[in-house]
């Protein structure tokens, strides 16, 4: 291990004090020379959107116990993937015309 009275003198956080000091053109140099912070083209670019998600609508909904208890066993955004399952259901049986 390195010399532990010098880590333990090391302060631990970002030293905002020093990143201050740095000008426009070196944060650039920085991050242009950063291995794992590649520069994007045009053309990373030439496919991306914004969009809004659509409107959520708060209901009280009852669903069986093993469902709800299914759906949260798969982790966080259960309500997301519950709503993923019914937006499929509805696409598949919506009246086409």
């Amino acid at each position: 291990m390195a010399n532990t009275k010098q880590n333990k003198a090391r302060p631990h956080g970002t030293d905002w004090k020093r990143v201050d000091r740095f000008t426009d053109d070196e944060i650039e140099t920085m991050a242009q020379a950063d291995p794992d912070n590649p520069a994007t083209t045009i053309e990373d670019w030439s496919e991306a959107f914004i969009g809004m998600p659509p409107l959520k609508t708060p209901v009280n909904a009852k669903f069986d116990q093993e469902v709800v208890d299914w759906f949260k066993s798969q982790g966080r955004g259960y309500q997301a993937r519950m709503n993923a399952v019914l937006r499929r259901y509805m696409e598949t049986h919506r009246k086409t015309g």
